[in-house]
């Protein structure tokens, strides 16, 4: 069995998390409750098109405040939403400075990956950028609708979950208040990637069989650390001003914002002005209207720069030739290899010779007006959002630079695409109490637009290093491309009503019902419209007369929720087929012809959800103890695949079907206490979230059982893997290596894999070991979650937020042959590893310069696998809030100073005490590869992308 995949249990998070329960249960036995039941849950949160007490709400809803958010200073809030929530996974795609990150709420439910984001809704309208344009200072709240029941008001928009960003508004009456908020820290390298020194890589090629000789720029007793000379620590610093005040009549709020991050890799940088603007103003008693305005512009420098070249190099090559002169090329590996030297110093010097950057500009707007009605408790509402972004992206790369061939020609890129989206909703509310009986009803009706633009140029032969990307026309003529293919306009719409009406009697029956129709421009005519119901209910027993011996109880609600959800998961135009379009030469004449890629589809339709929801709220003792336990199961239907044609039909691309469905299930749990609070001296609090999700295919095109290709199983979860099981390395003496690996260079040493065939009566394998001994592994931990804990005395606290994962498969492709790194033959450098010898034949990896599968050890993809689990801190912080009364002296509400280090410690992983690396994927499937994976993009790998980091920052926060 792989000893990387099966590991044990992962005991440091269990533990953690039946620790948390004791300690809070046994304070919760001995503290009186003194509050009165009716007083204890005033807590607001936000459910889209308006705001429900938590007490009564029915949904599956989490909600994440501000405050918490800026707990971990981060260039992305995506980051400091990490582990803080049951059910919502985010992962990096990237580690590149503005980078992304994946966001999953409760599983995968599309084969297709983007299908699966959530809908982000800022403000109240859907949000046409990313978390990323968002700065942390803004934000008043984020709410997280996870099933239908909560969901469905936003149709086919908020099938994969909807995120509402609230940010901070000014108050009634509020005199000016000024806030400054600002951190600045040092990126360091968490841990550097395994490579071999000199020594080792010496060893290796002898072991290999002394095949590789050193090539011209290497040298015997030369070690040099050419991750040393790349990675270098980096700066970050954020600062945010803003200006909140209010009059009788109205409210404002202004503020302006400035982040820089550099990379620990050379020239990358992510630079991000913003502005915001929110005014509330009530004219007469029955007008009110406002507006939001969030704008940012961004510029990321250095994107194509990446790790993966220097880390190939050998330790026995010196970046410096005989006379000290910095070398600008490699000859390595028996002079085999030859590449460019990528150093800080060689890649600081390029100057003007090298460049790739992109600007963008970015606002959104949000109008709205609203009116109250001669009918008491009823109003209506517009909103109006207007959104744009425009971006500009260049790179050029001179002579030779990056290139072997001094002389090679320079290259240049320069694309651009813009992005309109306005969105116009019209609300009716009704809300009212009558006695016992609490009413909110809302009706609906919006239409929504988004139309984008792009394209792209290139060109080669520049004629000076001045003009980088900024002339393209400088060009010969015939060395300058615009490709079709890179040229695009897309307009897409959608049209919906929506009606939803809330109901509770007494604090303590509820029912929430929501019906929504969405007509999507994207799917094929006659499939274009879907109307999709919801109901949930709930019953707080906490409530009820029966209740009244049981003071310590506070909230104990039971909920229950169904919903059916659509998800319009195709690309634009996708009903209609595609040509392809294939330049070609007729006779003297340079012409264009087309041929059929993908054939239409005229009966293309939605992607249908539906979720069953069942939950339980509790607080206890004056809700010192709080938290949540739901179970979920989705079932997707109609799902989108592409089918393939024969290679009669001439169609390539084949034709996108509504064939497939996927399940997803799972249980969630949230548990908060306040363990101890004495309001002049110490206090702890702590909290932890766990969660278990199992995703799998129920079916695909065609009654097919696999999808091989795309990597899909029924029966399986969306990322699984397909490969031979790793069971550890042929012996001396073995009796059934040359039947099941009957090729000429097999022999001890070799990777050794689970044989799945029958045997003969004298005990003899059948055949030799083929495709069908591949197996299909579910890459879904078993569960995971997060924690946080806070220790507070006088003014100074300690706070921590962590995060914990049992199983799952971790894919680390440096170990695997698609990096290059992990050849076994001396050619290059490779990862440290502990490989086979006729002296050490217990070992883990395969024996050096033994049987190979094109240039890297057979069956090394199956040591690319590693069990997943981890238990790490992600921030540690400690802060201090000055004395108030010192502060009212200087007419200061508020200072508090604080030091947080970032991604500070591995508490266990498996990964991590081999390797010593960060356990977190940092890539996609499909990236920072030296050849072509089987991963795929969906998949997130840990690969040559830019490596973890340790961020140590000091920060500031301040208001008078």
């Amino acid at each position: 069995m792989n000893r990387f995949y099966f590991a044990k249990t992962n005991k440091a998070a269990l533990f953690f998390a039946m620790a948390l329960l004791p300690a809070g249960m046994a304070y919760a036995q001995v503290k009186k409750d003194t509050v009165p039941k009716e007083k204890k849950i005033e807590e607001v949160v936000v459910i889209g098109y308006g705001t429900q007490r938590k007490e009564a709400v029915t949904g599956s809803v989490v909600s994440v405040k501000g405050e918490t958010l800026r707990e971990v200073p981060t260039a992305n809030i995506t980051q400091a939403l990490q582990s803080r929530s049951a059910g919502v996974e985010i992962n990096q795609t990237s580690s590149k400075p503005g980078a992304t990150m994946k966001i999953r709420i409760r599983g995968t439910r599309s084969l297709s990956d983007n299908a699966n984001d959530p809908l982000v809704v800022l403000d109240g309208i859907p949000f046409a950028g990313s978390l990323g344009d968002i700065s942390s200072s803004d934000i008043k709240s984020i709410d997280i609708l996870k099933d239908a029941s909560a969901t469905a008001i936003y149709g086919s928009r908020g099938a994969n979950g909807v995120i509402l960003v609230t940010t901070n508004r000014g108050s009634k009456g509020q005199k000016p208040r000024f806030t400054y908020n600002s951190f600045t820290g040092s990126q360091t390298l968490f841990s550097r990637y395994p490579m071999m020194n000199a020594a080792q890589l010496t060893k290796l090629r002898h072991d290999a069989g002394d095949l590789i000789k050193n090539g011209d720029s290497e040298k015997d007793g030369v070690d040099t650390d050419w991750q040393k000379l790349y990675y270098k620590p980096a700066m970050i610093t954020n600062h945010d001003v803003g200006v909140s005040g209010g009059t009788e009549g109205g409210n404002y709020n202004v503020g302006l914002s400035y982040l820089k991050q550099d990379a620990i890799v050379p020239l990358q940088s992510y630079e991000r002005f913003g502005i915001r603007v929110g005014l509330d103003q009530q004219v007469g008693k029955s007008f009110k209207f406002g507006f939001t305005t969030n704008s940012n512009y961004v510029k990321s420098e250095g994107n194509g720069i990446a790790a993966a070249p220097t880390l190939g190099y050998s330790p026995l090559a010196s970046p410096y030739d005989e006379f000290g002169n910095p070398r600008r090329t490699l000859s390595m590996s028996s002079n085999m290899d030859q590449a460019w030297t990528y150093t800080r110093q060689s890649l600081d010097a390029l100057g003007d010779k090298y460049v790739d950057e992109t600007n963008a500009f970015s606002s959104y707007n949000n109008i709205y007006g609203e009116v109250k009605l001669p009918i008491d408790g009823l109003k209506y509402r517009i909103n109006v959002g207007l959104d744009f972004r425009t971006s500009n992206s260049g790179n050029y790369t001179g002579v030779g630079v990056f290139n072997t061939n001094p002389a090679a020609f320079s290259s240049a890129g320069k694309g651009n695409n813009q992005t309109y989206h306005w969105t116009i909703e019209n609300l009716l509310t009704y809300d009212k109490t009558f006695g016992k009986h609490k009413i909110n009803a809302v009706a609906l009706y919006s239409s929504e637009q988004n139309t984008f633009m792009s394209s792209y140029i290139s060109a080669k032969n520049v004629p000076a290093d001045f003009f980088q990307y900024y002339n393209l026309g400088q060009s010969p003529q015939t060395d300058i491309t615009v490709s079709p293919n890179n040229q695009s306009y897309v307009r897409t719409g959608l049209l919906s009503y929506m009606g939803r009406a809330m109901y509770t009697y007494d604090n303590k029956y509820m029912i929430t019902a929501t019906l929504r129709a969405d007509g999507a421009s994207v799917l094929a005519e006659g499939h274009k419209w879907n109307t999709y119901p919801a109901i949930s209910v709930g019953w707080n027993v906490a409530n009820e007369n029966f209740m009244k011996n049981f003071q310590f109880v506070n909230l104990f609600k039971l909920r229950y929720g169904w919903g059916e959800t659509s998800n319009q998961a195709i690309a634009p135009y996708t009903t209609l087929g595609s040509l392809s379009v294939n330049p070609y030469n007729f006779g003297a004449a340079y012409s264009t012809g087309v041929s059929i890629n993908t054939a239409p589809n005229p009966y293309l339709g939605w992607e249908y959800s539906k979720t069953h929801n069942a939950g339980l709220d509790f607080g206890f003792l004056n809700n010192r103890i709080n938290g949540t336990v739901e179970y979920y199961r989705t079932h997707t239907y109609g799902i989108l695949q592409n089918k393939s044609l024969p290679s009669s039909a001439g169609i390539p691309g084949g034709v996108l079907q509504n064939v497939g469905d996927i399940e997803n299930k799972g249980w969630e749990a949230s548990l908060n206490g306040i363990i101890i609070d004495k309001p002049d001296g110490f206090s702890w609090d702590a909290g932890i979230n766990w969660y278990a999700n199992r995703n799998k295919i129920l079916s695909l095109a065609s009654g097919a059982d696999r999808d091989v290709n795309n990597l899909w199983f029924v029966g399986y979860n969306v990322n699984v893997l397909y490969d031979y099981q790793y069971i550890g390395l042929w012996q001396k003496g073995d009796p059934y290596l040359k039947i099941l690996e009957p090729q000429t260079d097999s022999a001890p040493g070799m990777i050794k894999v689970l044989y799945t065939g029958g045997y003969k009566a004298d005990g003899t394998p059948e055949r030799q070991i083929g495709p069908n001994d591949m197996k299909v592994f579910n890459t879904n931990p078993d569960w995971q979650g997060g924690f946080n804990m806070r220790f507070a005395y006088k003014g100074f606290e300690l706070s921590t937020v962590g995060a914990f994962q049992k199983g799952g498969i971790l894919i680390s492709s440096i170990y695997g042959p698609t990096g290059y790194l992990n050849r076994l033959t001396g050619r290059g450098n490779n990862v440290d590893v502990d490989y086979y010898t006729d002296d050490n034949t217990d070992a883990l990896f395969p024996k050096p310069g033994g049987t190979t599968s094109g240039d890297n050890p057979k069956y090394l993809s199956t040591l690319a696998m590693f069990d997943g689990s981890y238990v790490k801190l992600r921030t540690l912080t400690l802060g201090y809030n000055l004395n108030k009364d010192f502060l009212k002296d200087l007419n200061i509400n508020s200072l508090r100073i604080y030091f947080t280090v970032t991604n500070p410690l591995i508490i266990y992983s498996p990964y991590h005490k081999f390797s010593g690396m960060d356990p977190e994927p940092n890539s996609t499937g499909d990236q920072n590869q030296a050849v072509t994976s089987g991963y795929k993009n969906r998949q997130l790998i840990i690969g040559t992308n830019n490596p973890a980091t340790r961020n140590f920052i000091l920060g500031l926060n301040l208001s008078f």
